[in-house]
């Protein structure tokens, strides 16, 4: 049973059987809400893996010393943020994790590893294209120089994140298809001497289009993340310019705001 400032281990049976959870019954926090953060932290560092099963909401119940409506209040609200889904017959049953990436200057492919999101990368296309005005803008070449373009389509544990469209300057380094699909742009940049520096970026927010909505797995007119970056390197050179969209369900920027003084 779950104690004040103790802990709770769940029962055998389900995936949560070797978790512990420390619930507070003399928090003013509710219970429910300090087991929905738990499961979360559980599914985020991967102790909870997708397709695990927690059982249904009895026995959680049961197993954690709560009761019934608060233990269907942290899963619905898991739920909501599709980290969890519930099948009849079956129980609830861990979708993924979303992905939470700082604010900074680095690659989706590293923070995905380094969160032990399992990231792999489809290339759909990689080729030399003429830089459109907004391109040949961002990267400070004239309209209709030669570009590398990039469309990957970037995934974790099977399912679609992103699509990623990247630009480079033609003469900037050759991009091997079979190595982009195993590792980042920027950890590929590094590799021959490159060395970012800096990045103007945008945010932003859209529906997705019904192709867009096929890709990444999503409803036509679900909400999608929006970023445009252009990255510099420590000479001030323009070496890549982004335009990507992600899956609101299942990622997120996170950053810190500080107070100017």
């Amino acid at each position: 049973m779950a104690k004040t400032r103790g802990s709770a281990r769940a029962g055998s049976g389900s995936a949560l059987a070797s978790l512990d959870f420390a619930l507070d019954r003399g928090s003013p926090v509710p219970l429910y809400y300090q087991l929905a953060q738990q499961l979360e932290a559980a599914i985020e560092h991967g102790a909870l893996a997708p397709g695990n099963l927690l059982g249904n909401e009895v026995d959680l119940s049961v197993r954690l010393g709560l009761s019934r409506p608060t233990v269907r209040q942290a899963i619905q609200s898991l739920v909501d943020k599709g980290l969890l889904v519930r099948r009849r017959g079956v129980g609830t049953q861990v979708v993924h994790s979303q992905v939470k990436r700082p604010l900074e200057l680095s690659s989706l492919y590293d923070d995905l590893e380094a969160a032990g999101q399992g990231p792999n990368t489809q290339v759909v296309r990689n080729e030399r294209v003429p830089a459109a005005a907004d391109v040949a803008a961002a990267l400070g070449i004239a309209e209709g120089a030669e570009v590398t373009f990039l469309e990957r389509l970037r995934c974790t544990h099977g399912q679609p994140v992103a699509i990623l469209c990247n630009y480079l300057p033609a003469s900037l380094l050759d991009l091997d298809t079979t190595r982009l699909e195993s590792t980042g742009l920027y950890r590929m940049m590094r590799a021959v001497g490159i060395t970012l520096h800096s990045a103007r970026q945008t945010i932003g927010a859209r529906s997705a289009t019904a192709g867009e909505a096929e890709r990444l797995h999503e409803k036509e007119g679900a909400a999608l993340l929006t970023m445009q970056r252009t990255a510099y390197d420590d000479t001030g050179r323009a070496v890549e310019y982004g335009t990507h969209i992600y899956r609101a369900s299942r990622y997120a920027f996170d950053f810190q705001l500080l107070v100017r003084s």
